[in-house]
């Protein structure tokens, strides 16, 4: 009766840790869904770049976005092509795509919101390790994630949605980096000359240091398509 009853429960426990699988699987799914419905965008944005061994100014102009990985920044006063391997400034580059195990972390609170954090593991190798995500489950909107990558450290992203929150869409991100030797695009730093910028001290050089990035969207124009020459460095 007992081997009986323990039979019993071992299978009523599994059972429901499938169930919380199989849940943990489709939130991640719908919300993968939601985000890739924007094919692009063009945002007004203002930026504001905070990193330990360089002083940047507040920066505004056209953020320029097309899925999957293509991103422009086109400043007031001059042009940033961001390269490939930089810090990708959107949450569609900063959660796997398809092909991911996905395990529920439980429950969580951000700012009086009740949240489900997904643990995301990316089934190919690629910069992604691990995302974790903060899932506001009645909006399917992601308000954190916590992204390992194998070149770019550590990336805490937090999000806050307001008037676009149906596109999945930021009013405003925050990105917290672990940055190693960390270079800005050219257009970015273009205000300051070499020698204005203080170079890392030898002791320092090869560690990881702190970045912060905080991003305010304007507005949006959303899928209105973009032409890859947009995403061109043109040449001098």
């Amino acid at each position: 009766m007992r081997k009986v009853l323990l039979v019993g429960l071992f299978s009523m426990v599994a059972s429901v840790a499938s169930a919380q699988q199989m849940e943990a699987n489709m939130l991640f799914t719908k919300l993968r869904s939601k985000i890739d419905a924007v094919k692009d965008y063009v945002a007004t944005v203002d930026m504001k770049i905070d990193v330990s061994f360089i002083k940047v100014p507040k920066l505004k102009g056209k953020l320029y976005f097309k899925a999957p990985d293509k991103m422009k920044l086109e400043r007031n006063g001059g042009i940033s092509i961001l390269p490939k391997n930089s810090i990708n400034m959107t949450v569609n580059n900063l959660l796997p795509a398809s092909g991911a195990t996905v395990i529920d972390a439980g429950a969580d609170n951000i700012k009086g919101i009740p949240v489900r954090v997904l643990k995301v593991i990316p089934d190919t190798e690629g910069d992604i390790v691990l995302s974790k995500i903060w899932v506001d489950e009645k909006r399917l909107l992601a308000l954190k994630t916590e992204t390992t990558t194998r070149d770019n450290g550590t990336v805490k992203m937090e999000l806050e949605f307001g008037k676009f929150e149906r596109l999945a869409l930021p009013d405003r991100v925050t990105f917290y980096l672990d940055v190693k030797d960390f270079k800005l695009p050219k257009g970015v730093t273009m205000d300051y000359e070499t020698n204005q910028q203080p170079a890392p001290k030898p002791e320092e050089k090869g560690k990881m240091k702190k970045g912060k990035i905080l991003i305010n969207y304007l507005d949006y124009t959303v899928n209105k398509g973009i032409a890859d020459n947009v995403f061109t460095e043109k040449k001098k």
